[in-house]
């Protein structure tokens, strides 16, 4: 088989990783890729679906699995349909479930999901004065894909409206926030569950848990995910059992009445409170960096899964009974103003762990910074502390230019 993987950071890494010493694949391309993938199959830049539709066809591709979520949400496997290529992952319409938070919001509020209770608004006076009497705190979020940061709890009145008005108004984040979702406040835990899709059933994988503050303690700005742990250990079997009776049986039950049938993967990013399991959001692929533990956890084969659900079977999920941990290293300033090219040594000093580069590129022979989220480090252990200590040892090896990470992943 000839694969190809869509996207660049950690988690295309981890899939590369646990495809890559499948006998069946012949040859893997990544676009664009990074450091790790370099090694496993060839990178190929290739920013536009339509030359990557041209590409697939080209290289005679058997399967594509898109990372990220900007190319589902901008139709790429619409496109690549035409030609009777195959893609895991949903069609544009099913992926405006999280190019949209107010369509997917429409959606929960429609099939009786429990989420969150929540308004749209298009207009910014009407926005502004949604906000003048609310309790506090609350939350705004951009309707549109703002790569995990436009979301913003708001404690006071004056930073809702600076919040709205950098939105609507600055567009900080361009069209991303033109409508705007503004919801109440769920204060709790946050867990995410990645499930697989065969276009009937959901088939979920153990909870884990993300870090998305950039400073220890859960301070500081959001950003994509610092770092994560699976199993998530707040996560029990009746905020599961609550999860599937609330959440994601409601769920199956909306995508059939809409029609939503696709072969993939559907996240949830769940919030629970002392009521039990809210749904915050949904993904329509692959998390990141909670693909990087639970490909870690795996004990399937991942190839086997994926043709599974493409050919509409039931499949059986099994993972180690270990702790994963991974740890997320990050240029200076990220997620604002990141500066790149710094050269990234001491992979060679690592004994405990996996390193999967995410923002960065090989050069001659050495491998430099060219994003936010540098490299991921990644262990398991019988314990989280001794995963733990496994990834905090190796992250002490590895250095390049300003870099930095989280102190506490993995510690509660």
């Amino acid at each position: 088989m000839r694969i190809l993987i869509i996207g660049e950071g950690g988690r295309e890494s981890a899939l590369a990783v646990k495809l890559q010493n499948d006998p069946r694949i012949t040859k893997m391309f990544f676009a664009n890729g990074n450091a790790t993938t370099d090694v496993i199959g060839q990178n190929v830049n290739i920013p536009d679906i339509k030359d990557l539709r041209d590409f697939a066809i080209k290289e005679k591709v058997d399967l594509t699995i898109v990372g990220p979520e900007a190319p589902l949400v901008a139709g790429i496997r619409d496109e690549f349909k035409k030609h009777d290529l195959k893609v895991f992952g949903p069609n544009q319409k099913v992926a405006s479930l999280e190019g949209s938070k107010a369509f997917s919001k429409k959606f929960m509020q429609t099939y009786g999901i429990k989420t969150a209770t929540a308004k749209v608004f298009d207009s910014y006076n009407d926005a502004i004065s949604y906000v003048q009497d609310h309790e506090y705190p609350l939350v705004v979020k951009a309707s549109g894909l703002a790569g995990g940061k436009g979301v913003v709890i708001c404690d006071t009145r004056e930073e809702a409206e600076a919040t709205i008005h950098d939105f609507m108004i600055k567009r900080i984040y361009g069209d991303a926030g033109i409508r705007l979702v503004i919801e109440e406040f769920l204060d709790g835990f946050e867990a995410s569950i990645i499930a697989f899709s065969n276009g009937n059933k959901l088939f979920p994988c153990i909870a884990a848990k993300d870090y998305k503050k950039a400073g220890n303690g859960d301070t500081g700005h959001n950003t994509g995910g610092m770092g994560c742990v699976a199993p998530s250990p707040e996560f029990t079997q009746e905020h599961y059992a609550d999860f599937e009776k609330n959440i994601l049986e409601t769920t199956v039950n909306g995508l059939k009445a809409e029609g939503f049938s696709f072969k993939g993967i559907i996240f949830f990013g769940l919030m629970v409170t002392k009521k039990g399991a809210y749904l915050l959001e949904y993904n329509m692929r692959f998390g990141d960096p909670e693909t990087q533990v639970l490909m870690a956890l795996m004990e399937n084969n991942l190839l086997d899964v994926i043709q599974d659900c493409m050919e509409g079977k039931d499949i059986e999920l099994k993972f180690k009974d270990e702790k994963a941990v991974c740890l997320v290293m990050c240029s200076g300033g990220y997620p604002r103003n990141i500066e790149t090219g710094f050269e990234i040594v001491g992979e060679d000093r690592m004994k405990y762990s996996k390193l999967l580069y995410a923002g960065a590129i090989r050069k001659g022979d050495k491998v430099v910074s060219n994003g936010g989220r540098v490299l991921n480090i990644v262990a398991t252990g019988a314990t989280y502390e001794d995963a733990r200590k496994k990834v905090y040892e190796d992250a002490g090896h590895v250095h390049f230019d300003y870099g930095f990470y989280r102190e506490d992943i993995g510690k509660f």
